[in-house]
């Protein structure tokens, strides 16, 4: 297995569509006054552990801009977008409520796995694709870094650097206003004090 840098994952902090059980996938919602307080809390944390020299990168998401600025300001840490760091595309599904999928097609989360129905969105991306974006931007990091993603996103790389099938979303821990610290193929969730 290969062996990664150290890498600070984070997601973005609530949105408006989040605290409304909304689907965002590419569409976007602003931060919620909670998802400012994540965003400062996940730069309390990495202002504690980032080593120097760490780079970050960023999807273009406006709610991943907007916590990426919070999340490092004042760390002289460059930040730079990544578009393979975008949340997966849901297709037809973006921008409707959970509730609102669930009643037009009752048995698509049925799934054990809560997260892998949604690569079943029509006209959304597969699970393949997700993954070979995610894996192309693992592929290119070359020194400790910051990536701050989306809560799909975030599980997909998590899993890739661990050695995990994909297949195991849920397995692996969420959380907005948490870093998830991944180093030598071990992850540790990181908290403010």
């Amino acid at each position: 297995m290969r062996v990664y840098p150290d890498l600070f994952i984070l997601r973005h902090g609530e949105t408006d569509w989040n605290a409304e059980r909304r689907l965002q996938g590419r569409l976007d919602s602003p931060l919620t006054t909670r998802g400012l307080g994540q965003a400062k809390a996940q730069r309390d944390i990495l202002a504690r552990v980032l080593p120097k020299g760490a780079v970050a990168l960023t999807s273009p998401a406006p709610r991943a801009l907007r916590t990426a600025e919070i999340a490092l300001r004042g760390l002289s840490v460059p930040i730079r977008q990544d578009a393979r760091l975008v949340e997966v595309d849901l297709g037809a599904w973006q921008g409707r409520t959970l509730e609102e999928i669930a009643d037009a097609n009752p048995h698509v989360t049925d799934d054990q796995d809560p997260h892998l129905w949604k690569f079943t969105a029509p006209g959304g991306e597969s699970l393949e694709a997700m993954t070979a974006r995610c894996q192309a931007v693992l592929d290119d990091l070359t020194g400790p870094s910051v990536l701050i993603t989306h809560g799909v996103t975030s599980r997909i790389l998590r899993c890739l650097l661990l050695g995990r099938p994909v297949t195991e979303l849920s397995a692996l821990p969420g959380g907005q206003g948490v870093v998830h610290h991944l180093r030598d193929s071990h992850a540790q969730v990181l908290h403010t004090a």
